[in-house]
């Protein structure tokens, strides 16, 4: 009689289930694209970030839908957080464009500027006009007033009147458009009183 050996039975391997690095992917650069998208300047790392994070989402689900992949939610997530990101993005530079825009028109735009300086002291010599383009006048006796018409950050311009030695008192005044945007007096030898126009 022959004996057999009996063996334990082969326990079957479990499938293997199956990946989806690209889903996951998708979900890293689209939740770090999103976290990025809202910080001024640091957010234009987001824009390729959160576009790529779409795509590999997609593929991702893609891939689920064809039973070739699994984690679904990831791939969804993925998709979601950077749907989000890109619209934050889109905000960013909507906004950005709306504020250049406004800073060009008022750069550009003129206003009307009067120059006003008044007190009792004699031979002022008065310093005025756009920031970088000032002009100079002696006047021998106040009130004296300019009106001119500026563009550019600083509207207004600058205004500086300065008394002799004999002294006396000047005050400077600037307005804007029909408002007074900027005033000052000084009193005494060689009193200096600046304005300077926003």
């Amino acid at each position: 009689m022959t004996q057999q050996t009996s063996y334990p039975p082969v326990p079957q391997q479990s499938a293997q289930p199956p990946r989806n690095g690209l889903g996951t992917a998708g979900f890293v650069l689209g939740l770090v694209g999103l976290v990025f998208s809202p910080i001024p300047f640091i957010g234009v790392v987001a824009w390729p970030l959160v576009i790529l994070g779409l795509i590999f989402s997609a593929v991702g689900l893609s891939r689920v839908g064809k039973g070739i992949a699994t984690n679904k939610g990831l791939s969804i997530a993925g998709i979601v957080a950077s749907v989000i990101g890109l619209a934050v993005c889109i905000v960013w530079v909507v906004v950005f464009n709306q504020a250049v825009n406004e800073i060009k028109e008022e750069v550009s735009r003129v206003a009307k500027v009067d120059y006003e300086v008044s007190g009792d002291a004699a031979n002022v010599e008065i310093l005025y006009g756009e920031v970088l383009d000032p002009k100079t006048e002696t006047t021998p006796a106040l009130p004296w007033t300019k009106q001119v018409e500026n563009q550019g950050v600083y509207k207004g311009g600058t205004l500086t009147a300065t008394a002799d030695e004999n002294g006396g008192t000047v005050t400077c005044k600037i307005t804007v458009d029909g408002e007074v945007v900027s005033t000052n007096t000084a009193t005494g030898p060689y009193a200096t009183a600046s304005c300077v126009g926003t």
